[in-house]
């Protein structure tokens, strides 16, 4: 433990923050004038096997990792000559700071790692605009948007590549301190290392430790360091022309900051007290904290006690088409754009197979077996887990199979394989769907392609399609979506009328009942609940008083508890999903295939450009303060990757919305990076900066 001190006098008011990493332990004690008085920064570590049992003496015990945490806490006070006693307000922050440690430590506030960082540089650089930090399990950079009049950020997913880690195991192949790293650099070497892996990279020098000199080894490690960093996370710094802060444990490596500086082009800042930065930035948090906690609104966002019936319809729909084993009707299998008006109309039972691996992904037992039942037969994580997972499952043969060549290709090829598998490829048709309604072609091609489906599946199935049930079809999904467009409306422009959490897994855009007179029903009813609540919500609320996020692609379907983390613990309300957007041309029940090819021209997901466009024109109407994108598959997924995702940030910025891109997997939750929460809290603590002038929260005024 290093400290930095001049001995103080206990008449004094004292802040303390503390920063619990991955890999290191850091806290900052300060006056109430912003002077550091004390610092501390030590590397952690498991603790000794000791008693399962808590005493509840951990100034005594420290067994146990928080106990331990706790007695290194008092250890830091008392060398100070204080103890917690003395301290006005303290803050935490850091990956390991759990649930539990608030029984451990008595802290008053914990904030993200981002804020933390932010604080921590703007207390020596308040015109700085522009942070890297990159510690032992993560690398974030921040930046100040000033027509957003906010600071955004991003960080590194679940690779170790680009942070404190690399390092530290490139060390422990070269056989020297990782302290020492910079001082044995060749800044001559352009020998190269591989910054796609941090496994793979350090493994790649075991190649290279005994046919090079070491300082040409450590240069090419520490320019990989830098390499992987920008990759990881320096989008948000490009165009950036500034000088940039760089801080957390990796800024003590030199050599790193070096090939930054040569990589970006931007002059590169080491603070003096670089390594704490996030406990100092905790630190003077506290001190806001306890000026303003007093007069914080802690109130948390209510809806009406209006039950929401629709819900359970939806339940008893869903029930009925994709459980129910008593049906004598040819099963079709179909993906989530082939439309289901002509699929109702022809009296079949489908099988939308998305959805269907979707509802399979409530177990989650069930979920793992088949995701290694797929692994076995050769699918990686690179495909798509919503894939996976039918691959791994047991299906109910079909009698017949539709798909459509766009949005997911990668569907389109699972779907084809699926069909060898089940022996039915003489029975399944691909519509080749263009993705643009500026191919001139494109309806034509859809409707040709609609019609020769619809041909085959009545040669195949031994029946006929009624045009009169077609275009009753047509008329059903007219009506459904006009009441659905008035639903939409509603929660527009309204305060938030029921939680993001319930209304994203209705998903009315992927429904099977479009082409039902169901469909209406249950849409009538949700009008008339949310009529109800809007009556009263806007006695309580202001359609100002809150956050209003807009949740985009799909939810992890397996758990709640990110949806739960934004809208209960952040307190920020989604108050729409992209899944609910409706908003295309009415069909035309006397040209049934061709308007049905138009609405799967428009209704967004098959045009990347439309999307976009839909989220960028409505935010305003909707009062969208913060879009949420989240990204199943890490980018993998046609729907929401890094393409999509840089395009909807570049058009987002024009209305200067904010956009917080959530890697994470639908169904698969072994692949969530541990920072998804870190993430979710650092963009809501952005936003309550923007909207009340702190991080924290409402203030009275």
């Amino acid at each position: 433990m290093k400290n930095h001190t001049k001995q103080v006098v206990s008449m004094e008011k004292y802040y303390l923050g503390i920063d619990v990493g991955s890999t290191t332990f850091k806290a900052v004690l300060m006056t109430g004038d912003g002077k550091v008085t004390h610092t501390a920064y030590q590397r952690t570590r498991p603790v000794e096997s000791g008693k399962l049992t808590c005493s509840g003496r951990c100034s005594n015990c420290g067994h146990c990792n928080l106990g331990a945490l706790k007695k290194t806490v008092e250890n830091f006070l008392a060398e100070a000559g204080l103890t917690m006693k003395n301290v006005v307000c303290t803050v935490v922050t850091g990956s390991q700071i759990v649930e539990d440690t608030k029984k451990f430590l008595n802290f008053d506030f914990q904030v993200s790692e981002v804020s933390a960082h932010v604080a921590g540089a703007l207390h020596y650089y308040p015109d700085c605009r522009a942070i890297l930090d990159v510690g032992g399990q993560d690398s974030k950079a921040m930046i100040y948007n000033d027509s957003m009049q906010m600071w955004t950020s991003k960080m590194s997913g679940i690779c170790a590549a680009g942070t404190g880690a690399f390092l530290d195991s490139v060390a422990l192949k070269l056989n020297i301190p990782v302290e020492e790293m910079a001082e044995k650099v060749n800044y001559d070497s352009d020998l190269e290392f591989s910054s796609v892996c941090a496994v793979l990279s350090a493994t790649s020098i075991n190649k290279f430790k005994n046919r090079y000199p070491l300082g040409q080894i450590v240069a090419g490690a520490c320019r990989a360091q830098a390499r992987t960093i920008i990759s990881g996370v320096g989008e948000l710094l490009f165009h950036y022309d500034g000088d940039v802060v760089f801080q957390g444990g990796v800024a003590s490596n030199r050599a790193v900051a070096y090939y930054l500086k040569e990589i970006t082009g931007n002059n590169i800042i080491i603070p003096e007290f670089h390594r704490v930065m996030g406990a100092l930035g905790a630190a003077c948090l506290a001190r806001k904290y306890a000026a303003l906690k007093d007069r914080l609104i802690k109130r948390k966002i209510e809806y009406a006690p209006v039950p929401l019936k629709s819900i359970q319809m939806r339940a008893n729909s869903t029930r009925r088409e994709f459980l129910s084993k008593s049906s004598k009707l040819p099963t079709v299998w179909r993906n989530l754009f082939f439309p289901t008006e002509i699929l109702n109309a022809l009296g079949v039972r489908m099988l939308t197979l998305e959805t269907y691996a979707a509802l399979f992904a409530r177990n989650s037992k069930r979920t793992k077996k088949a995701l290694d039942v797929a692994a076995y037969k050769g699918f990686a994580a690179e495909t798509c887990s919503f894939l996976r997972v039918l691959e791994g499952i047991d299906l109910p043969k079909p009698d017949f199979g539709v798909s459509t060549s766009q949005p997911c290709q990668q569907g389109e090829r699972i779907f084809q394989d699926l069909a060898r598998q089940y022996g039915f490829s003489d029975r399944f048709y691909s519509l080749h769907t263009p993705v643009s309604m500026n191919d001139d072609n494109a309806v034509e091609t859809i409707a040709e392609g609609l019609e020769t489906a619809v041909g085959k599946m009545e040669k195949a199935l031994g029946i006929k399609m009624d045009p009169g049930r077609l275009s009753e079809a047509c008329d059903f999904s007219n009506q459904a979506a006009a009441i659905s467009k008035k639903c939409n409306d509603l929660r527009w422009s309204s305060p938030p009328l029921i939680r993001g959490a319930e209304g994203v897994y209705n998903a009315i855009l992927f429904s099977q009942l479009w082409g039902k007179k169901e469909l209406i029903d249950i849409q009538g009813q949700f009008l008339q609940e949310l009529t109800e609540r809007r009556e009263w919500a806007e006695k309580h609320y202001s359609i100002d008083d809150t956050h209003r996020i807009l949740w985009l692609h799909l939810p992890p379907f397996y758990d709640t508890k990110i949806l739960d983390y934004i809208e209960d613990t952040c307190n920020a309300p989604i108050v729409f999903e992209e899944v609910n957007f409706v908003d295309w041309i009415d069909l035309d029940p006397d040209e049934p295939y061709r308007s049905l090819a138009r609405k799967l021209l428009t209704v967004g997901y098959l045009d990347p450009k439309l999307r976009v466009n839909y989220i960028s024109q409505n935010a305003a109407k909707a009062k969208l303060n913060g879009c949420i994108l989240y990204n199943h598959g890490f980018g993998r997924c046609s729907l929401a990757d890094s393409c999509f995702a840089k395009h909807l940030r570049e058009e987002l910025r024009k209305v200067n919305l904010p956009l917080l891109t959530l890697d994470g997997d639908c169904m698969d939750q072994t692949t969530d990076p541990c920072s998804t929460f870190t993430k979710i809290s650092a963009f809501i603590e952005a936003l309550n900066s923007k909207k009340y002038g702190n991080i924290f929260g409402p203030v009275a005024k």
